[in-house]
Parts: C-alpha cells; structure tokens; sequence
C-alpha cells in the first residue's frame, strides 16, 4: 500500500479531533489479532502498511490465501496504546473484508475444480470505487483470476459498443488501437460468438446464458473449428448458487461480479492483551 493511501486511509478514520483514541495513557502495550472463523487469510500487507506508518511493531508468520482455523492468531502487535487503537478499525476492516472475498473465491475455486483443471474464475470490474486493487488482489489469494484491473488493460466490446456500431466496425476499430492488447467481445448468441471468432476476436464473453446455451456455443464454434483459436469466457447472473452448472460446461473462464459484491466478511478482532 502507498504511503499515500495510507495517509488518506487514516484521515478519513480519525477526522479532525479524535479524542476517543486519546484520552487513554500512550503507554506501550501488547495487543493480537485473531479470527473468530475459519477462513482463506487476506489483507495481510494492508494491514501490515497500517501498523507500520503509526509506527507499530507487527508479527506474523501468515501471507494472504493462507488457509487459518477460528480463533488463530493472525498478528501479534507491540507498540503505544494510542496508536494501536487508532490503527485498530482500519485494520480490522481491510483484513475482514478482504478474507471475505478470499474465501469466497477459495469456495468457488474449489467448486469448479470437480469439474475442470483449467477453467479459471475472474471477478469483474464491479468493486468499491477506491480500493478495487485490494479486492482483486483478494481474488488472486483465493485462488482466483483478477481478469481486468481497468479499462487499459484491454479492449472490451460490451453490448452498447455493438449497439453504437456493430460488431464488425467494432473489431476493426479495436484491431487499429494497439497489436499488444487483447480484444474480448460480449455476445449473446451463438451466432454472433461464431462472428466474433471469425472476425479475430481472442476472448468472447458468453453473456447471460445459461449452461446449456454455454455448452451449445462451444460445441458450434468446435464445429466450425473455431474453438481453438478463442478463449470463451461465461459471465452475467454467476453465483456460488448456481456456478457447478457453468463449471460442467467446458469453459476457459467464468467470471463473477458476486466474488466482491456478494463476499461477506471475516469475523476478526483485536484485544490488548498487556
């Protein structure tokens, strides 16, 4: 974590006149950080930033999507009682929150495994505006795939695109832009996926269908001898729910929006201990 982002962090935490955290003598103390369950272990350099710019000596001998059992210890903290109080919220919520989504991802992982060695599991670009990189740093400690980190990372034709211009002008346009980055198209039918191939596209986003019309795509483009040169990747509507159905299909990739938006957070707490 920049020490910018640090800095920004605690500013919004501690505001303009924080007397809770002050009134109490700043003494040295002791204090750790425990889970109350089971979970895939993230936010650890996060945390670890937190500590370290209020100057707080922190140990662990855990790294994000380490599995840990409830009531493990995750930091052991030495440093003044103000400080480890003002760093205590913040901290908690960044490891609470980022575990959340790592063993989610872990569970989904897991899942999909029964069925398939290499089809990956990606998030989506719908985060918290403000801290997307932790969640999708959180991904990949669950086992995940953190597909794109923003919209540089390459071109994207979403159904508006299409809209605006079509499918074969879209392409074409994106094709101009750079050799160096991939161009992913989002389709809705298995007609326009075997367009989409045809015209160069290297991903294709099976957008909002179900298994059987997933599986149904993949075998037309196999039979066209398309399947090859494309990555295929599901997405829309994809939950822990109903994931075990797209993960028989075959599929390069499946991504889920739910990995962050739908994780609830770890259970996690701080204590003085001296």
């Amino acid at each position: 974590m920049l020490i910018k982002e640090v800095e920004s962090f605690i500013e919004e935490d501690l505001g303009y006149d924080d007397v809770s955290c002050t009134i109490v003598p700043d003494k040295p103390v002791e204090a750790i950080i425990f889970t109350k369950e089971a979970c895939i272990i993230a936010g650890i350099k996060e945390a670890g930033s937190i500590f370290c710019y209020l100057g707080i000596q922190a140990e662990t001998t855990l790294k994000d999507g380490d599995r840990v059992k409830a009531g493990e210890r995750i930091f052991r903290l030495k440093g003044g009682a103000v400080s480890i109080l003002r760093a205590e919220r913040l901290a908690l919520n960044f490891l609470g929150h980022l575990s959340g989504i790592a063993t989610l991802t872990r569970a989904c992982v897991d899942t999909v495994r029964k069925y398939s060695e290499i089809t990956r599991v990606a998030c989506t670009r719908k985060t918290t505006p403000g801290i997307r990189k932790f969640e999708k740093l959180a991904v990949a400690a669950g086992g995940g795939d953190t597909h794109r980190f923003n919209l540089s990372d390459s071109v994207m034709i979403k159904d508006n695109h299409v809209k605006l211009m079509g499918i074969e002008a879209a392409i074409e346009a994106a094709k101009k832009a750079s050799f160096t980055r991939k161009i992913e198209v989002e389709v809705e039918s298995a007609e326009d996926a075997v367009l989409a191939a045809k015209l160069g596209a290297d991903i294709i986003m099976l957008d909002n269908m179900q298994p059987e019309a997933v599986w149904r795509t993949l075998e037309i483009l196999k039979e066209k001898g398309l399947r090859d040169q494309v990555i295929v990747e599901a997405s829309g509507g994809i939950s822990q729910a109903n994931l075990e159905g797209y993960a028989k299909t075959g599929v390069d990739v499946i991504s889920m929006g739910s990995l962050i938006h739908k994780s609830r957070w770890i259970d996690l707490s701080l204590e003085i201990v001296s």
